[in-house]
């Protein structure tokens, strides 16, 4: 649907703008925004000042056009009045069921129980506007808030990563089945940092173990990271809590493959120094020996035997 010019895809871009900037723009979102009414500093707009008198005359919502009901919901989230918007943006779907004006209505309810900190209600009526209008020019903004849902839950290292794992599954759908599309490139950022959280948390795990003389436990943990997590920036230190795990259970051999595997990608970084100093006040070099899984990394990595 286009109004005065701006078009649906117009519209909700100026939200995504708003989600990808932290939000900030979310002034421009608003009946203003769609050329029918003044904005927020204004009062509102004329339907907004006759919302107020027809309260005094209890006019029921079912006499307000689909239009008039979206416009009061505008207003509201335009003035961070999220719960109230996605309320507005429920009763146009509710009143006006099918029309163009509740397929608008129904993303940018998504958008306004986002904006809310309402992510399972964000989640559920994301999904919503897929089922319903799944080739909609506007299901890859629908998708990307549902992997949002996730995406902003992710708690604090230190618990639980469920919900980590359930947002990078939903970012890797925007980007796989979005690939041109701003989305998708933010997905990707996000997906990143997603990643390198998920490896933060087994390191810290690892730490606790090996501080606490678990050695087998921590080498565990470790060989995660440096196994499933490579890519990540943990795992320069992932290789030389190895090289430390490994020395103080006199098993050498892996402690020096790990060693010249963190030489020879990481030699610059500080973990390699300290492993360096670790081996050699032990007469031991950084070379690969055994039979090892990781042996069996460097042959990999270094020298390309898998091919």
């Amino acid at each position: 649907m286009t109004r005065n010019g701006f078009t649906t895809k117009t519209f909700v871009s100026l939200a995504v703008v708003a989600i990808l900037s932290g939000c900030g723009a979310i002034g421009s979102i608003g009946s203003g925004s769609l050329g029918g009414g003044s904005s927020a500093s204004g009062g509102g707009g004329g339907f907004f000042n006759a919302f107020r008198r027809n309260q005094v005359e209890r006019k029921p919502i079912e006499e307000y056009t689909a239009e008039e009901i979206y416009k009061r919901a505008e207003y509201d989230l335009n003035n961070n009045e999220f719960e109230d918007a996605a309320k507005w943006f429920g009763e146009v779907e509710r009143l006006y069921p099918y029309s163009e004006w509740a397929k608008r209505a129904l993303i940018m309810q998504a958008f306004s129980y986002h904006r809310n900190r309402e992510y399972d209600l964000s989640r559920a009526t994301a999904q919503r506007f897929l089922d319903f209008y799944p080739a909609d020019e506007d299901a890859a903004y629908a998708q990307y808030l549902l992997a949002l849902s996730y995406y902003d839950q992710i708690d604090e290292i230190g618990r639980d990563q469920g919900l980590t794992y359930q947002a990078l599954q939903a970012l890797r759908v925007v980007i796989e089945r979005y690939p041109d599309t701003e989305f998708a490139r933010s997905s990707v950022l996000k997906f990143d940092l997603a990643f390198n959280h998920l490896a933060a948390k087994e390191m810290e795990i690892g730490r606790y173990y090996l501080k606490r003389d678990h050695f087998t436990s921590a080498i565990n943990r470790f060989r995660v990271v440096v196994e499933q997590f490579q890519t990540t920036t943990h795992t320069p230190e992932a290789l030389h809590r190895l090289v430390e795990a490994y020395l103080a259970l006199g098993l050498d051999e892996e402690a020096q493959t790990a060693g010249a595997i963190l030489g020879h990608n990481f030699r610059s970084t500080e973990w390699y120094e300290d492993s360096y100093r670790l081996l050699t006040a032990r007469g031991l070099a950084p070379e690969a020996k055994g039979d090892s899984w990781l042996a069996t990394l460097y042959r990999q990595l270094v020298r390309g035997e898998w091919l």
